[in-house]
């Protein structure tokens, strides 16, 4: 082949390279383009004041099509799938109480995303901001106000299989202290040290005292709920098979999603809530895979998200194991009731 051929195929490769390019970037842009425009028949949303204590109020991140998507928008609790008011905010995770909130943002840019956590006061304005190092999963705020925590997936990006690994922080929105990592606390299992390389962390929830949270703790293709202790720096194991836990208004039960052996492996997942002082399980009525940190809409209530047609839709369902699961709200996630 002649040196002259090698250049024609050469400049030929290129050209395919740059055309396949170029249809990926107009494809892209052509898709975010539909994703700025209104959907027909979609929820109502116009912008206007967001608060984080107006009380009666669920916020939550709206993933309708069009000019607000991905931005804090809140409704009245009682009328979940009314219309919204939207705050310019943008959120990929969110949860807020006692008028603090905690936002995973991604920050777009030339080559690649990356991610920060922003802490911000009632009126959603930035008290404090901490890098990510991964993609936002998991978003708490502790019944106070006073602690903020947040999972990243900084190797893979699914909790369905066991290959990847995640972060988890939790700052002291008062003082800007920050615990990069749950991996530094000293680990109790069956009452015993335990140390391993790998072990993951996800999934925090707060108790009302300012030093006690739940999480998930996963090691040797096991997970298990721990209880932490924020001055102690120590969690300690209490029950297998526990991931995502959400603690309940009163302190006493944990609502959480368990994997259930003859599942998919994609979709392994029922949601169950645990009685703390007896241990028992009960099952909750849902019966499609829940992949979601559930949150208490009240001390009978959970609320969660599902798949759906512009990204998740939230459903509710009693958290004694009765009644059925029923959609209050479509193209929206990570909600927060304002007491």
């Amino acid at each position: 082949m002649t040196l002259r051929s090698r250049l024609l195929i050469l400049l030929s490769a290129l050209a395919v390279l740059a055309a396949v390019a170029l249809a990926s970037v107009l494809h892209a842009s052509a898709r975010a383009e539909r994703r700025d425009h209104t959907r027909a028949g979609g929820p109502k949303v116009t912008p206007g004041t967001v608060t984080l204590t107006a009380r009666g109020r669920m916020v939550f991140r709206n993933m309708a099509w069009g000019p607000h998507r991905d931005e804090l928008t809140t409704v009245p609790a009682a009328a979940p799938s009314g219309p919204r008011t939207a705050s310019g905010v943008k959120c990929l995770r969110f949860y807020a109480a006692a008028g603090t909130g905690v936002c995973l943002q991604a920050v777009h840019g030339p080559v690649s995303d990356t991610y920060r956590a922003l802490i911000l006061d009632a009126h959603l304005k930035e008290r404090a901001h901490y890098d990510v190092p991964g993609i936002p999963s998991r978003a708490r705020v502790s019944p106070t106000g006073h602690y903020a925590a947040w999972t990243a997936f900084v190797g893979g990006d699914s909790y369905a299989g066991t290959d990847f690994s995640t972060r988890t922080a939790i700052a002291d929105t008062r003082t800007g202290a920050l615990i990069p990592t749950l991996e530094e606390f000293r680990i109790v299992r069956d009452g015993r040290p335990y140390r391993s390389a790998d072990v993951n962390f996800w999934g925090v929830t707060f108790a009302s005292d300012d030093n006690t949270f739940y999480a998930t703790l996963a090691t040797k293709g096991s997970t298990y709920l721990v209880r932490g202790d924020l001055r102690a720096r120590t969690v300690t194991t209490l029950h297998p098979n526990v991931e995502c836990p959400s603690l309940s208004p009163d302190g006493t039960r944990i609502a959480y999603k368990k994997r259930v052996k003859g599942l998919p492996k994609d979709a392994p997942w029922r949601l169950y809530v645990l009685d703390l002082r007896t241990m028992r399980e009960t099952p909750l009525a849902e019966t499609r895979s829940v992949d979601d940190q559930a949150v208490w809409k009240d001390a009978r209530t959970v609320v969660y998200a599902l798949p759906g047609d512009y990204g998740a839709d939230l459903y509710q369902i009693p958290a004694d194991g009765t009644g059925k699961a029923r959609r209050i709200s479509v193209s929206a996630v990570s909600p927060a009731y304002v007491d």
